[in-house]
């Protein structure tokens, strides 16, 4: 079967997608994207991602070019085409093509690209295993709660990781934590609070994030929403990140040191399992919605 991507309106396959030089996320990654995850062939979470999108383009000054529902019949007929199971829909809004220069017209047309990938989220080596991390300076820009395709401080924390044989990287900016490369940082107390940093330009409003702070309030566990720092990681009895493609991840080890009994917790692995089954509901909404 061909893969089918989704291109300025039209539904077509991978190898005819194609995009000018002078698209302006290419040149400028002048652009904002959004990733929502598929679990049993259903959207996870997805009108908390749609709204961050609408938050991200209005940042940046770009109009949204569908509604939420229109968002939603295109995700749908895209994971339907592409037969997706267990994987992400992306979607990216660049502000349009015109000659290289840093100013840009006020009525540009947006380029918008989307695809499915498949990815293993239930089964995923880490949430049996945990995560090795690692932790890095944090070299971004200063409006990271946009998500801006501008990922280049990124790709190379990425990389380090994976050099050392870590799956993620915890960003660190004044001696504290803000944000994993791709995920949202938390730590779990030995008196059993939870603590991630509170929402600001410094991080990405994570959509993962705040299901897991409703969750965890909902079972009764306290939670902080307060900066830490990499040795308050080091002493933590859990650590472990969010995301939509992953979840929740329980983290092992931070910079080759273990973290508590250097296995899975409990409290990681519970929430887990409370957001796989707040995913398939929120899964089965977007399906009644859709039919």
């Amino acid at each position: 079967m061909d893969r089918i991507v989704f291109l300025n309106g039209s539904f077509i396959p991978y190898d005819e997608a194609r995009i000018p030089i002078m698209d302006r996320g290419f040149l400028f990654a002048d652009a904002i994207y959004e990733v929502s995850a598929v679990l049993d062939g259903e959207l996870v979470d997805n009108e908390a991602h749609l709204s961050r999108l609408d938050r991200s383009l209005t940042e940046i000054g770009i109009a949204s070019p569908y509604s939420h529902a229109e968002w939603v019949v295109r995700q749908v007929e895209l994971v339907r085409r592409n037969r997706l199971v267990e994987g992400i829909v992306y979607i990216q809004v660049t502000r349009g093509v015109a000659e290289r220069d840093f100013g840009f017209a006020d009525a540009m047309s947006p380029t918008v690209v989307m695809f499915t990938q498949v990815k293993t989220i239930l089964e995923s080596r880490l949430a049996v295993a945990g995560a090795a991390v690692i932790t890095v300076p944090d070299l971004r820009w200063a409006r990271r709660d946009i998500k801006s395709v501008g990922l280049l401080a990124q790709v190379l924390a990425k990389r380090q990781a994976a050099e050392a044989g870590a799956a993620e990287a915890f960003m660190v900016e004044d001696g504290f934590v803000t944000e994993g490369g791709s995920s949202t940082a938390f730590i779990i107390t030995q008196d059993g609070v939870i603590v991630t940093r509170p929402l600001s330009s410094d991080i990405l409003p994570g959509i993962t994030r705040l299901a897991v702070l409703r969750l965890a309030a909902e079972a009764g566990l306290r939670v902080e929403e307060r900066a830490f720092t990499v040795q308050e990681a080091l002493r933590a009895a859990e650590v472990f990140y969010t995301s939509a493609s992953t979840f929740v991840a329980p983290v092992v080890s931070l910079d080759g040191q273990p973290i508590g009994s250097g296995r899975p917790g409990p409290h990681a692995r519970k929430l887990r399992t409370l957001y796989i089954e707040l995913a398939r509901a929120s899964g089965r909404d977007v399906s009644a919605a859709c039919s």
